[in-house]
């Protein structure tokens, strides 16, 4: 007796199959009895209204606002396009904080109370805690620095 061509990988597959068949015919049976009872209108349909909203109803076309292709800005809007306020690079403060041994201070600018690292480098004149200072913003490192900082 000749041994079966059918192996268990094999019969699993079409198993597989057959099952994905009927699954199919029952999906397709479903929607035909549902499409008899709705009449056909088994197929919702959802709008966006102009706030960005889901709706069902269709949106007013009197509330739609025309926009000219040429008004459309893609990317970051260049410099010279930004409307700079005024600014002084010359700000005042208080130092809160300096060690002459290290070189290193705080400088506490009265207009925001942002606190600035001063080095000893950025110094015009000699300072000490508590003075009146102005000084100009650095970008450094770890942030703003306080530069040529000279005592009022």
């Amino acid at each position: 007796m000749a041994k079966s061509q059918q192996t268990f990988s094999k019969s699993e597959k079409e198993k597989k199959r057959l099952k994905k068949r009927e699954d199919k015919r029952k999906k397709m049976e479903a929607r035909k009895l549902d499409k008899e009872e709705n009449g056909g209108e088994s197929i919702p349909f959802a709008y966006v209204d102009q706030f960005g909203n889901l709706t069902d109803t269709p949106p007013d076309p009197a509330d739609k606002v025309k926009v000219k292709a040429k008004n459309i800005v893609l990317g970051v809007p260049k410099k010279e396009d930004i409307e700079e306020e005024e600014y002084d690079p010359i700000r005042k403060g208080k130092v809160s904080f300096f060690d002459h041994s290290k070189g290193f201070g705080f400088i506490i600018d009265t207009e925001d109370q942002e606190k600035y690292f001063c080095h000893v480098s950025g110094l015009i004149d000699e300072i000490n805690e508590n003075d009146k200072v102005q000084f100009e913003l650095e970008k450094g490192n770890r942030g703003m620095n306080a530069v040529r900082v000279k005592v009022i």
